[in-house]
């Protein structure tokens, strides 16, 4: 005789009766966002200047680093790759424990002030030394006191009504961040504009720095109507005297500090406990192969741009293409998401891993493949209508528009259900600690891209012959390593999904 089992249900998941569903039930998801008070649509703004800002910034790095700096190609990479990008990071997984001590207005505050004092010192100075020490790093942490503030923020001013269509929009405008930041890119570089300023002459890279300077600054009015200790209930907002009090009457610095250090510990205490569990080490590894999938994501700021310019011109509209990846992404993570949620989300992150590394490998075909493709209806509207290229539409453009829908469709297939996979291999009562995990694969790569540098260098120099397929090549064998890992290592890695098909 079979055991009954129940099942507790988040108040999140639970449907009242009587509510609409077919299509009044999908346009109720987002009427129900009209009760919304100020504080969640401040948060969506924030979002938005947040991201755009980043966005703008981490394509406009590299090139800042080699052009205005004199860093080489394997210099800006590694920098970029293996100081920039791993710092930001580490200070993220930080951030959420700092939110908690000090609270969210403080913390969008304290993280908006150090990004512009960051981004001020990037815009002015050429000495590497103080660009790099006032600048850069003061920005990785500004830059990552936004990350879990604004995912705490998104709960806290919405209801649990509003809580899931809140982190979708939250979702989609960061692409539309993203979308904006790459039109900005191309731009303001474009736009090729001569300015002097007590004989200060900035270049069109500080000049891109000093956009997202005034996003930066944009953010304190915005951040100020925030109250404090506001918090959204089924009944709507509320403010949480109790709360605002505590916030006023603490010691903002030594809080910090002592934030900082009580989380150094856990997360010791933590890593600890999660090596000597075999779970971890299954997570381990499948997160390290997701690491690969990320590299040619984050290639997109740290390597396409430089290839693009050198490739294509100094005025190449290499954000805009770097762009239609956000607009991919935000057509199609939902429609793939309610076509494929009855399935395992690891046969889905193998999938999308097989879709990726094949778009990669579409730039490492021959160029001469293309030119009609180019000359055609596709490449002349790619060119002429959507890059506002004039002449004769490269071959690449139209490459690199094939390679980045096709990479963006596997993306959308695997991305969203790592984290869930995550929680799938997690023990009971541990799924909190197996998603922290979650940055790993970014971390990983952001190490293999600050191998960038040499390979630009290497098959993509400024001066001399190129022989960029093979470089493109290196990056598609290096997206293969996922998909492949994947499947190799499948019976050690993969563990069984409740109410998934096989």
């Amino acid at each position: 005789m079979g055991q009954t089992t129940k099942e507790v249900i988040p108040s999140e998941e639970i449907v009242p009766a009587g509510v609409d569903t077919g299509l009044r039930g999908f346009l109720a998801k987002f009427t129900v966002l009209k009760g919304a008070k100020r504080e969640l649509w401040l948060t969506f703004l924030i979002k938005f200047l947040i991201y755009t800002a980043y966005s703008v910034t981490n394509k406009t790095m590299v090139l800042w680093l080699s052009k205005d700096l004199g860093f080489s190609d394997q210099a800006a990479g590694a920098l970029v790759g293996w100081d920039w990008a791993p710092a930001m990071t580490i200070f993220t997984l930080l951030a959420g424990s700092i939110t908690d001590a000090i609270g969210l207005r403080r913390t969008f505050f304290l993280g908006v002030a150090i990004c512009t004092v960051a981004r001020s010192v990037m815009v002015v100075t050429t000495i590497p030394s103080l660009a790099l020490a006032c600048g850069v790093l003061p920005l990785a942490i500004g830059e990552a006191l936004g990350t879990p503030v604004l995912l705490a923020a998104t709960r806290r001013y919405s209801t649990v009504a509003q809580r899931s269509i809140s982190f979708s929009i939250i979702y989609m405008i960061m692409n539309v961040g993203y979308i904006a930041a790459g039109w900005i890119f191309d731009y303001v570089r474009q736009l090729n504009f001569h300015v002097s300023l007590f004989g200060f002459q900035p270049s069109s890279y500080q000049e891109l720095f000093m956009v997202s300077l005034v996003f930066e600054i944009v953010l304190f009015p915005v951040i100020y109507f925030l109250r404090r200790g506001a918090e959204a209930t089924n009944g709507g907002r509320v403010i949480d005297q109790i709360s605002r009090s505590r916030d006023a009457a603490g010691n903002f610095l030594s809080g910090i500090w002592e934030t900082v250090r009580q989380s150094a510990i856990d997360s010791a205490h933590l890593f600890r406990r999660l090596v000597g569990q075999s779970g971890f080490y299954r997570l381990l590894l499948f997160f390290v192969f997701i690491g690969f999938l990320k590299a040619i994501f984050l290639q997109m700021d740290y390597v396409f741009p430089k290839f693009g310019i050198r490739e294509l011109g100094a005025n190449a509209p290499v954000g805009k293409l770097s762009a239609i990846n956000a607009i991919v992404i935000i057509i199609l993570v939902p429609i793939v998401g309610a076509l494929t949620q009855k399935f395992a989300a690891y046969r889905m992150v193998v999938i999308g891993g097989v879709i990726c590394a094949a778009g990669v490998f579409i730039m490492a075909l021959p160029t001469e493949w293309f030119v009609s493709a180019a000359n055609g209806v596709f490449g002349q509207w790619l060119g002429h209508a959507y890059l506002g290229v004039k002449g004769s539409i490269h071959p690449y453009y139209v490459m690199s528009a094939l390679y980045l829908i096709v990479f963006s469709v596997g993306e959308a297939f695997y991305s969203p259900r790592v984290y869930e996979y995550a929680a799938a291999i997690a023990p009971r009562g541990q799924e909190a600690s197996y998603g922290s995990l979650a940055y790993l694969p970014f971390l990983v790569g952001k190490l293999l891209v600050g191998t960038g540098g040499w390979l630009l260098a290497a098959f993509c120099p400024e001066q001399g012959p190129r022989h960029v397929g093979r470089m493109w090549l290196i990056f598609a064998l290096a997206a293969s390593v996922a998909p492949v890992g994947l499947i190799l290592f499948r019976r050690y890695i993969r563990v069984p999904e409740a109410g998934r098909q096989d």
